[in-house]
């Protein structure tokens, strides 16, 4: 006979800055929620339901909040707070300046579910992230990206 055993799920690295979001967002959707479920009731009491597209609208809405509200239940249940440990070098949190020699380029270093590369966040998960993390100012690392690789020297860490 074969035991199933549930899957131990592994904890999710967040800073403290993406965690309130996090929790932001949980309470924008918690906020809609009821007004979307009001305009699925009153679409209900407009009639026939197969030809009713204020009726498909109103059910995709409050399945779209819904699933939102889900996941983000899922993200706060597995996050974690990641405080960095390590003193002057790359961590989650880090706020790193590299250069390529060309150009200076400035990071912070967050978790995989809250990086946003237009506003100079990457993830530790990232090519670049996982060559930073755990190194120190005057580093050099070494990142294959899709037009070769690249060498990037770290000038400063701060938190």
């Amino acid at each position: 006979m074969n035991k199933i055993y549930p899957r131990k799920e592994a904890r999710i690295p967040f800073t403290k800055d993406g965690y309130q979001k996090i929790l932001s967002e949980k309470a924008k959707l918690l906020s809609e929620r009821p007004e979307a479920v009001e305009h699925l009731r009153k679409s209900r009491e407009m009639g026939d339901l197969s030809e009713n597209g204020y009726y498909k609208a109103s059910r995709a809405r409050l399945s779209f909040l819904d699933a939102r509200l889900r996941r983000v239940d899922r993200l706060i249940k597995l996050g974690i707070i990641v405080e960095s440990i390590r003193s002057g070098s790359v961590d989650i949190g880090s706020h790193v300046t590299i250069t390529d020699g060309i150009k200076q380029m400035k990071y912070s270093i967050v978790g995989g579910y809250e990086s946003d590369p237009s506003t100079q966040t990457i993830s530790h998960l990232s090519p670049l992230g996982k060559a930073l993390i755990g190194k120190k100012a005057n580093d050099v690392v070494a990142v294959q990206t899709p037009s070769g690789p690249k060498s990037y020297t770290i000038l400063a860490v701060n938190r």
